[in-house]
């Protein structure tokens, strides 16, 4: 997916700001299990999934916790780094060779403060994140197992077929095994 079609996938944008936009981002390619955001860090810099798969994790107790996927299109950001310039809270790995859109946040807040276009494309973008973070809470606190796994299968089955099982149980907040039953159930 290139990266003037995942701009305006945020929100509308005229031509000159995509370009100015474009102008400082950078296509970079990583392989498979490269950590691209580290917990405990202040991250610098905002990424958009050209090809490739991410996965966002937080330890706990030594156990590694999925809580999100994302695939050509997504943005990858700490919203707490982005929002509030503290350490993120979580890990992101990539799961596939990756490649990569890559701008500096301090490149996005100048835009923020200069041009308005820009800095409501920004404000759309935390929504957009917002948003996708209340419905995984919801789903993962009144749906069911099944109900879990059910609705990733309608909203993104590539995972299925791109993604670990272990991670995607781990996301689904079951065993492996209860993962297992679920699938022959179905």
């Amino acid at each position: 997916m290139e990266i003037e079609q995942i701009l305006k996938e945020i929100s509308p944008l005229s031509l000159q700001t995509i370009q100015q936009i474009v102008a400082k981002t950078q296509l970079i390619r990583l392989p498979k299990n490269t950590t691209l955001l580290d917990a405990d860090k202040i991250e610098k810099k905002v990424y958009f999934i050209k090809k490739g798969i991410v996965r966002a994790y937080k330890l706990d107790d030594g156990k590694q916790i999925t809580f999100w996927f994302g695939k050509e299109g997504s943005s990858i950001l700490s919203m707490r780094s982005y929002v509030e310039n503290k350490p993120s809270y979580e890990t992101i790995e990539l799961l596939e060779d990756s490649e990569l859109y890559e701008i500096n946040m301090s490149d996005l807040q100048t835009f923020y403060a200069t041009n308005l276009e820009i800095s409501n494309w920004g404000r759309k973008l935390a929504e957009i994140e917002l948003i996708k973070t209340e419905e995984r809470f919801i789903s993962r606190q009144l749906g069911t197992a099944i109900d879990r796994y059910k609705n990733l299968l309608e909203e993104d089955p590539s995972l299925i077929n791109r993604v670990q099982l272990g991670f995607i149980a781990s996301y689904l907040g079951i065993s492996q095994v209860t993962l297992s039953r679920i699938r022959a159930e179905i």
